[in-house]
């Protein structure tokens, strides 16, 4: 690979926040003529409600551990989901299947839902998914200050990277840097 490709990869800044340059066209290619299947079981039958089945089975495992009170069982069950939702749809990058020729490897799985279109009932459900738990989880416990602001800091930290303004923009201290050739 020539130099000047090498460059066009790394990370000229330092900084913690950065911007994930556009797709070359090759890459842009590749994406059209190629089915995503990693993006695109979300929009399948049933792919909606994975995920409430998902946040009632955490629920009933932290219900069933002795000792665990209501308040804390539901505020577990909220970090659970928020921290598989961070690594799942704003971690990762990438497809784990090697039949793309890497043309969505700078991408997230939220950035590959839709094409990276925003505002699709997709997108609306996973963004409104967290935050109606971070409603049930501070009703159920009371308000309490501490758990009220344990449920806050995880929501604010899944809900932040959906956001249109921060789409293609990465933290190197949880995504770190693209990696060198």
């Amino acid at each position: 690979m020539p130099l000047d490709a090498r460059e066009a990869r790394r990370r000229r800044s330092s900084s913690l926040v950065y911007k994930e340059p556009p797709e070359s066209l090759e890459q842009l290619s590749d994406q059209a003529a190629l089915p995503n299947l990693n993006a695109d079981w979300v929009n399948a039958k049933g792919a909606w409600t994975i995920h409430i089945v998902l946040i009632m089975m955490a629920k009933v495992l932290f219900d069933i551990i002795p000792g665990v009170s209501q308040e804390t069982s539901w505020t577990l069950t909220n970090l659970s989901y928020m921290v598989g939702s961070y690594i799942m749809f704003h971690y990762v990058r990438g497809v784990p299947f090697d039949f793309n020729s890497g043309a969505y490897d700078n991408l997230n799985m939220w950035e590959q839902i839709d094409n990276g279109d925003q505002y699709t009932p997709t997108k609306k459900f996973l963004l409104m998914v967290p935050i109606a738990l971070f409603l049930v989880s501070t009703h159920y416990t009371h308000y309490d200050l501490t758990y009220f602001l344990i449920n806050t800091i995880a929501t604010i930290a899944v809900i932040i990277p959906k956001l249109p303004a921060f789409h293609r923009i990465r933290i190197a201290l949880f995504s770190g840097p693209p990696d060198d050739l």
